[in-house]
């Protein structure tokens, strides 16, 4: 059964996908038009996740994200929180990987909706080019998501963070919102199943502007990290009362390249 759903939900999804690319492409005569077609879709694959394969998405603390130009730094474990992150913000943009932007027909959505693109090649260039883009996307009222660790890592993996979420929380002088997560039990990256059960991605309070680099990237990583153990063991028992226990932390396995700094 749970191959059945698993393989019930790929299909559903890259059909969905497809057709919503195809179909929604008028929506790319304006920039918010795009921002809907993501939410719409965001929406559309939670949606489909819990009626086909059995998989909830949980969003708590939403009273945590404040109004406004944001910083968003959340865990990264699956292709899930990419997909349902567009929901709960009003005009998000994403900072990924340059590469991603040539993608035949979703490079033009994602150059369209104003993502932030890093070209990694540049070196010393790339800072700068990420400062503009996230200030022009800030000073637009914008909420900008951030992965800090860079990467998919699995669900119980130690910690790996980088210095882009720190950079940008000095540029840009504006509020950050730590997201927590445990995904990566239920949408296992490179994995085809889709366990059922309740995933949860959880908004803790946020960070004012204003702290030293150093203090914020220690405070931003405690913050994710405590959370999302907590989050991580309740996914566990959550699977095993379904017959589906997790034997081990998938800690020390090799991340693979993704998107953001």
């Amino acid at each position: 059964m749970l191959v059945l759903r698993s393989l019930a939900f790929n299909l559903c999804f890259y059909v969905v996908t497809t057709a919503l690319a195809l179909l929604a492409l008028p929506a790319l005569a304006a920039r918010k038009g795009v921002i809907r077609v993501a939410q719409f879709w965001g929406g559309t694959v939670v949606f489909l996740l819990r009626v086909v394969a059995g998989t909830r998405v949980e969003f708590r603390g939403l009273e945590n994200i404040p109004k406004g130009p944001l910083l968003v730094a959340a865990k990264h474990q699956s292709a899930l929180e990419t997909l349902a992150l567009t929901t709960p913000f009003e005009d998000f943009a994403y900072v990924l990987k340059r590469e991603l932007m040539w993608i035949p027909v979703i490079g033009w959505y994602l150059g369209r909706g104003g993502m932030v693109p890093i070209d990694r090649s540049k070196g010393a260039k790339t800072m700068a080019a990420l400062n503009a883009a996230a200030s022009a996307a800030i000073a637009e009222g914008r909420q900008l998501i951030i992965f800090p660790e860079g990467t998919r890592r699995p669900a119980g993996a130690p910690p790996a963070y980088k210095q882009g979420a720190s950079h940008l929380y000095t540029t840009l002088n504006v509020p950050c919102l730590p997201v927590a997560l445990n995904t990566g039990l239920y949408w296992r990256r490179r994995g085809f199943r889709r366990m059922p059960g309740t995933t949860v991605i959880e908004f803790l309070p946020p960070i004012p502007p204003g702290l030293p680099r150093a203090a914020f990237l220690k405070e931003l990583e405690h913050r994710i990290e405590t959370a999302s153990e907590a989050l991580f063991n309740e996914g566990r028992a959550d699977l095993a009362r379904r017959g589906h226990p997790v034997a081990v932390a998938m800690a020390g396995s090799v991340p693979e390249t993704s998107g953001t700094l």
